[in-house]
């Protein structure tokens, strides 16, 4: 591996794709596979999102039942 593949495959560690993503849009997609698999309606709220140097996340995930006054 040469100097210039070697510096694309830093960079390429370093940058973290997971800060392109929605946290509202992830939110929403495990209240759905959530409430799903359950067979009620729940609600996903992602807190305190850190970003680590190698392509990784660490966040706090609160689900709950949501209320539905038509039920």
């Amino acid at each position: 591996m040469n100097d210039k593949e070697k510096s694309l495959a830093v960079e390429k560690l370093l940058k973290n794709k997971l800060k392109n993503i929605s946290i509202g849009e992830l939110e929403d997609k495990i209240g759905k596979v959530i409430s799903e698999s359950v067979g009620e309606d729940y609600l996903c709220t992602i807190s305190d999102v850190k970003y680590s140097l190698f392509s990784g996340a660490e966040f706090k995930i609160k689900v709950e039942l949501t209320y539905n006054e038509e039920e």
